[in-house]
Parts: C-alpha cells; structure tokens; sequence
C-alpha cells in the first residue's frame, strides 16, 4: 500500500511538471509570435480599432497648434488624423513640451509621436522607428522676385546673405562663399533683404513656405532648394519593436498621397505641397 501511493505521488508530480513545462512552452510561443507580429498592446489595439495616442506640442504653427477657436489643428495633426481615418482607430492627442517629446514615447504615455521629428542622429536611428515621410523640408534661398542672379548655388559666392551667425544655414552660406549680414532670425533677415541690405537669406524651406503663406505680398520667393540628397523628411515616430504597426502605418500614408490628401493638407498649411521630394 506504501509503495502503491509513492508510486502515484511520483505519477501526480510528473504529470504536474509536464503541465508546467507545456504551460510555459504556450506562453512562449505566444510571446514570440506577439513579438513578431511588431508589438502586441498597440497592434492589437489597432487591429480591434481602438484608440492611440499620439504626442505632440500644440505650440508649433503650422505643425501643431490650437486654431482661434481653441481646436488643436496644424498640419502634423491633420495627417494624423487622416491616418487615423484610415486605420479606422480613434486618435487622442497628448500635448506635451517638445524636451519632454520622446520621453514621452520611452515612458510609453504615447504610442507615437507626430511633431516634426526626423531621425537625424544615430542615436535615434538606433532606438526609434519612423513611418514614411509626409513632409520634407532642407535649405532654400530666399530673394526678391526680380532678382536673375539664382540659377545655381555656385552663385551664391559674394552676394550678401542675412543670417544668424550660430545658424546651420548661415555655416552653409559660408560654404558657398557668401557675405553674411549677421542677424538675430528669419525675421530681421526678411526685413534686410526687402530693404535691399541684404541679396538674400537662406532658411528651412517649411518656414519660408510657411512665411510666404502669410505674406503673399511680400516680393519675395524661393530662388534655390536644396537637392533630395539633402532633405530630411519627417514621419510619425514610434519605439522601436513596432514593425507590423509601422507597416499599416505606411499604408495609410500611402493611401493618403495617392488619394490627393497630403497634398491637399500640405496646400492648406503650406501652400505648396510638401509631402513629396522635389
């Protein structure tokens, strides 16, 4: 009788163990293929057109910004909104300062982050993933209208040019062999060259696309942009590990540009479209 119930105690303990054991293989497994799936909370989320949340300023004209009425709004938003859209998901919008932007995203208070941010840095690069680019941006020149002496940057080369002396865009001025104005900002520098105390400034092309918008007047246009291999584009940024999300991320932006909305969006914000290399 002793020998009989050790016997099937050892059965019992057996028979646990392997349940354990297949239990744990299970669990596994699952998180494999949750893992390969590209992130499971978020994917599942999408999948069941739920809600995502997204980061961003809300003190960024055009990009994101509250209208008169007090609506968030701004050309990042409106994409992703459409994206949204697509996806068929409610998006809410977490408004935060732009140092604690992809903290923010570490933290996983966002899912994503829609304001601007190109991965420039391989320190980025290495931990954050970004969708295909809805808006590019690089240097231009900016001159008055009657002015013939733009047809490459080579021509640049001892012509005047209004910039801040700490600027990207005034080192890049210097490269091309121009004489700088020195300047506080985009500005004062518009104000010099409409004054003829300047032959031209050179800044981000979203800011002066963004400043011809409002001053269509102004005689001013853009002379020169800078080549593809130059420009940076910006797209919505998630933490890496998100692969399948960043798929359908993709394909909605797809949608999006060969439907018109960038482009229309990028009119509407920019007046030109901005949503494509030129």
């Amino acid at each position: 009788m002793k020998r009989r119930t050790l016997l099937a105690l050892a059965a019992s303990t057996m028979l646990l163990s392997a349940c354990g054991q297949s239990t744990t293989n299970d669990a596994d497994t699952n998180a494999t293929d949750s893992a390969a799936k590209g992130g499971s909370d978020l994917l599942q989320r999408i999948d069941d057109k739920g809600t995502i949340n997204v980061g961003t300023e809300g003190t960024y004209p055009p990009f994101t910004y509250h209208d008169e009425s007090g609506k968030l709004t701004g050309y990042d938003v409106e994409v992703t909104r459409a994206v949204a859209d697509k996806l068929g998901v409610t998006v809410e919008f977490k408004e935060t300062q732009w140092d604690a932007m992809l903290a923010g995203l570490d933290s996983k208070r966002f899912d994503m982050v829609a304001n601007q941010v190109g991965l420039t840095t391989p320190e980025r690069q290495a931990k954050y993933d970004k969708t295909t680019a809805y808006s590019w941006s690089g240097a231009v020149v900016l001159a008055p209208k009657d002015d013939s002496r733009y047809s490459s940057w080579d021509n640049l080369k001892g012509l005047r040019t209004a910039q801040s002396l700490s600027s990207n865009y005034g080192e890049l001025a210097e490269r091309y062999k121009a004489e700088i104005v020195p300047v506080d900002g985009m500005a004062q520098a518009v104000q010099l060259v409409k004054q003829d105390r300047a032959d031209f400034t050179m800044n981000d092309n979203l800011a002066v696309l963004d400043y011809l918008k409002k001053f269509p007047d102004s005689g001013l246009e853009i002379k020169l942009t800078a080549p593809k291999s130059e420009q940076t584009g910006s797209g919505i940024v998630l933490l890496k590990g998100n692969d399948a999300v960043v798929s359908k991320l993709d394909e909605a932006m797809a949608a999006l540009q060969a439907d018109g909305t960038l482009t229309k969006l990028s009119e509407q914000f920019f007046g030109a479209d901005i949503s494509q290399q030129k």
